[in-house]
């Protein structure tokens, strides 16, 4: 058995399905069939029961699930200490967002627990660089908000966010239930400096050109909005000062937390700090 195939296989068996794992591997559905027929083949059992709805476990499969972690988890530290051999002791994480989200408590703490001996540098970055310095090459693997451009780079989808519209406490559309984008268009939007990834300024003004003061940080963000007016985006979910107040939007697509490490990156850390990611902000 290859490992490449194990992982394939405990994609499916944490997801039950066949589309999502395919998009968490970062692959087509059809070869992500073959290669666990073919391991059912090696094996001499069916993994799966399969249904037009998704796939469960066999008795095999839960067999073969609980061997294969252990097995991926072991050639993980064998990375891990071939890597410290090499002088690979320290990962540098970049992270956009709330440090007091549950998901990456988890992470942080589950992380810990499989690499004590490893230093963990975080970089804290603004809103002007949404793969918080991985291009630059400041930063190993990027916590962070999509969409953005993602040439050269490899995304995993960790969770979706609604998204609502941020506005003066006072405002008359703050005592809505819900808003719609169009009730906002003659309003003043924040902006990003020029120069940031127009894929991101996109989405956060939601595809339309716009007008408004330029901010880079999410506390820039909130005071434009207390001193200006200003209607900002945000994802639900947040605790704001009390003169604020946020609005859900029912036609904005959601906000995705994902996990960015530049394509062909063979760092085991990277690896490792992907799938504990993964299972993180699964709960």
């Amino acid at each position: 058995m290859e490992l490449r195939t194990l992982r394939y296989f405990v994609a499916v068996a944490e997801e039950l399905h066949f589309g999502r794992a395919a998009t968490r591997l970062h692959m087509s559905q059809p070869p992500l069939s073959r290669a666990i027929k073919q391991l059912e083949a090696d094996v001499g059992a069916l993994l799966f029961a399969r249904s037009p709805v998704g796939v469960t476990l066999t008795p095999a499969g839960t067999v073969l699930l609980d061997e294969a972690r252990a097995l991926l988890d072991h050639a993980d530290r064998v990375r891990e200490r071939v890597g410290a051999a090499a002088g690979l002791t320290t990962i540098t994480i970049g992270i956009l967002g709330d440090g007091t989200d549950p998901g990456m408590a988890r992470l942080a703490a589950a992380f810990r627990r499989n690499h004590p001996g490893i230093d963990i540098r975080i970089r804290d970055t603004d809103l002007t660089d949404p793969t918080c310095g991985l291009r630059a090459g400041l930063v190993d693997v990027a916590l962070t908000r999509a969409p953005f451009d993602v040439t050269a780079l490899a995304v995993r989808a960790l969770r979706n966010d609604p998204v609502g519209v941020v506005l003066r406490a006072d405002d008359p559309l703050a005592r809505r239930d819900g808003l719609r984008l169009a009730e906002l268009s003659d309003r003043r939007w924040f902006q990003f400096p020029q120069g940031t990834d127009p894929v991101w300024q996109s989405y956060w003004n939601a595809g339309k050109p716009r007008e408004g003061p330029v901010v880079r940080a999410v506390q820039e963000c909130l005071q434009t909005v207390l001193w200006n007016g200003t209607v900002g985006l945000a994802p639900l979910g947040h605790d704001l000062p009390a003169e604020l107040a946020v609005v859900p939007l029912t036609d904005m697509p959601p906000s995705r937390v994902v996990a960015v490490w530049k394509e062909g990156d063979t760092n085991p850390l990277i690896r490792s700090f992907i799938e504990i990611a993964t299972t993180a902000y699964r709960h």
